[in-house]
């Protein structure tokens, strides 16, 4: 998943970042993504542009959480249909396959709103985040 995210920035300024924990303490999971996107200051990219992938295991739950640049620009409707698209993959026992697909998408619409420049630096880290 890790390659997954990097592919996925390749071509963008965009930030991916995936977070995994057992439990959401939260009734809504989005609360609980919004919590953590926070938390790890995706809001402090340069164009606003970080993507958080929330998911809790044990409880079922998942969330997409985009920061204002990229998700004014993408609308509610594309993040609902890509919450979908996990959904159906899961039902299938695909997580793997299911979170990278989206992670892939979220990557080619960053790259579509926000291509890769070469002043462009990654800002935050690649690698998966595990919480409680």
């Amino acid at each position: 998943m890790v390659k997954a995210i990097q592919e996925a920035e390749k071509n963008t300024s965009g930030e991916v970042r995936l977070f995994v924990e057992g439990k959401c303490n939260y009734v809504d999971a989005v609360d609980r993504a919004k919590e953590i996107f926070f938390s790890l200051k995706m809001d402090q990219t340069k164009d606003r542009n970080a993507v958080l992938f929330y998911l809790a295991m044990d409880d079922r739950q998942l969330a997409l959480f985009a920061d204002e640049g990229i998700y004014r620009r993408l609308g509610e409707s594309y993040w609902n249909d890509k919450v979908k698209k996990i959904i159906k993959s899961f039902t299938k026992d695909d997580y793997t396959g299911g979170i990278c697909s989206v992670i892939y998408d979220i990557g080619d619409a960053l790259k579509t709103e926000f291509p890769y420049e070469s002043s462009d630096k990654n800002e935050l880290p690649d690698e998966i985040i595990f919480g409680n």
